[in-house]
């Protein structure tokens, strides 16, 4: 992701999708950024089948016009809000640029004429359904965390699942969803292993896509199960530590203990002897009381 920024001493700034909060500003604007990075997931997804409809059909249709402006109305809705959160609205708003730039696509999008007419149009709609798949998985990346390994296999099942159904519609050589499962897989993994390939041009696009999207999902159910490794090696490493500091600091303590009865001790000799020496001096010599 592009580095993040932060304008101002209170401004929750994000240069293009990585999101960096000023200490300041890290409260409320958070919360409501991630309130929304669900619904705006959900509304980027539906942009998907809207972009084949467009492909596929020589007439606009109602269904992808509205996936397109139903996305861009989520996303400018959740980046209004977020930025409000901010002292600073207006340079939130600009150090968001490529979020506008998004918004402002899937508006174009939704406004052209089917994308067979033209191929400036699909060059288009590819544009905005590539940065529509970088901030997709730039919203699934919060799952790389300690414990969300299984929230990630889930996530890749389910995507590859959905790139099933895909090719399973789109790609004539795939005529049962079991082959457009293993055209999506074997797509996803960069096996290619030929005995299925895309053949149309609308299948070929989303196999790009479906490569781009394996590079992203499942190297971060890569790099999670990678990590739990790492960190099971690295908790066990730290128990180690941890044991022998206590070993070292218990020896420490009981050191420190028998130094203090040592000290005790002394100070206890030293006393006796000072009341001894006192005593000595404060007693009359045979010669004075003779004399006396």
């Amino acid at each position: 992701m592009p580095h993040a920024t932060v304008h101002g001493p209170n401004v929750l700034a994000r240069r293009g999708f990585g999101l960096r909060l000023a200490p300041a500003g890290m409260g409320r604007a958070l919360r409501i950024e991630r309130r929304w990075r669900l619904p705006t997931l959900f509304a980027q997804v539906a942009t998907v089948p809207a972009f084949y409809l467009d492909m596929l059909r020589e007439n606009a249709t109602w269904l992808a016009t509205g996936a397109y402006l139903a996305a861009a109305l989520m996303l400018a809705t959740a980046l209004w809000h977020t930025a409000r959160a901010t002292d600073h609205a207006a340079a939130h708003l600009l150090a968001n640029w490529l979020d506008l730039l998004l918004i402002l696509g899937l508006v174009a999008a939704a406004l052209a004429p089917p994308s067979h007419g033209s191929d400036w149009i699909l060059l288009l709609r590819l544009s905005v359904a590539f940065l529509s798949l970088v901030r997709m998985v730039w919203c699934l990346q919060h799952l790389l965390t300690r414990g969300g390994t299984l929230y990630l296999v889930a996530l890749a099942f389910v995507v590859l699942l959905m790139c099933g159904v895909g090719f399973w519609w789109l790609e004539p050589r795939t005529p049962t969803l079991t082959d457009g499962l293993w055209l999506a897989f074997t797509t996803a993994a960069t096996v290619g292993y030929g005995d299925v390939v895309p053949t149309t041009p609308a299948s070929k696009i989303f196999a790009v896509f479906v490569v781009l999207l394996g590079f992203g999902v499942l190297t971060m159910v890569t790099a999670a199960i990678a990590t739990s490794w790492i960190e099971t090696e690295e908790r066990r490493i730290e128990r180690e530590i941890l044991h022998d500091m206590r070993q070292r600091i218990g020896k420490v303590d009981a050191d420190l203990v028998a130094l203090r009865a040592e000290l005790r001790a002394a100070a206890h000799l030293l006393a006796s002897a000072d009341e001894t020496k006192k005593s000595a001096h404060a007693r009359p010599s045979p010669e004075q009381g003779g004399r006396g």
